[in-house]
């Protein structure tokens, strides 16, 4: 064999084998969202400059002035933390009455002057087991609707309670 067609095969080899990595490595980065770390890996989060105790108090505020945003006691769910010492969310549940929706979303102290209170997923209808989660199951422009539809009815009036 001659040694410059040598050459060429190697160029050729390394060239199909950096074409493969790079494949590889753009579909792994296209598709991470779906392997996304933690407990609420796909949660919408909003970092307020609040402690915990005081948004909890604003969100009890907030749905004792709206009770329509309470979610029906048949339903059994209830804002809180759960009996699991692990569970570091105080979990907070809303209804939206005109869509027959219930939201599930939770609170967490991040630091002594911050907190995160997050948008986790949607359960259609009283029947509990029909839970989407928001930024995953919705496509995008329904995603976004809903995160819209939650930060108007929800998220800013909570905020107008803490100023």
């Amino acid at each position: 064999m001659h040694p410059v067609q040598i050459d060429k095969l190697d160029i050729m080899k390394n060239r199909i084998c950096f074409e493969t990595v790079f494949i590889f490595a753009v579909l792994v980065a296209f598709f991470s969202c779906n392997f996304a770390p933690g407990s609420y890996p796909y949660a919408e989060k909003y970092k307020l400059r609040i402690k915990e105790s005081e948004l909890i108090a604003a969100i009890e505020k907030y749905k004792k002035n709206n009770p329509d945003y309470c979610v029906p006691p048949q339903t059994q769910l209830k804002d809180g933390r759960r009996d699991d010492p692990d569970d570091h969310w105080y979990h907070v549940y809303f209804y939206f009455k005109d869509e027959n929706e219930i939201l599930n979303t939770w609170v967490r102290q991040l630091d002594n002057e911050t907190t995160s209170f997050a948008f986790v997923a949607i359960n259609e209808g009283m029947q509990l087991g029909n839970w989407k989660l928001i930024n995953k199951d919705f496509p995008r422009k329904e995603n976004n609707l809903r995160k819209e539809k939650f930060e108007k009815r929800i998220l800013d009036e909570i905020k107008k309670q803490i100023k």
